[in-house]
């Protein structure tokens, strides 16, 4: 179960070319995002080859997974994707801003 259980998970996600993700969501969001600028960088040095990019998947976490060593925040995917404020999905930012505000 995740810490923030009624955050939306990824359900489903697909490699696309340009070193893109389709990626959908437990709550029926879907949306693309783009990873181009990451390649060759670090860990992802690894997706140079794009058939490792490829096997992008859910991981048993809920992350955007590529086997064992590279794993991305679905949350930060799905902000991308929205568009939304970090508050708006998660309550308790929404109640730490307000208190500060």
């Amino acid at each position: 179960m995740r810490k923030d259980e009624g955050t939306p998970r990824p359900v489903e996600v697909r490699a696309l070319e340009g070193y893109r993700l389709w990626i959908k969501y437990s709550d029926g969001v879907e949306g693309i995002v783009g990873l181009k600028d990451l390649v060759g960088k670090g860990v992802f040095a690894r997706w140079e080859d794009y058939r490792e990019y490829q096997k992008v998947h859910v991981g048993p976490g809920g992350g955007i997974a590529w086997g064992g060593e590279i794993d991305l925040c679905p949350d930060a995917l799905y902000l991308q994707i929205t568009g939304k404020k970090p508050e708006e999905l998660f309550p308790k930012i929404r109640e730490l801003v307000a208190q500060h505000a």
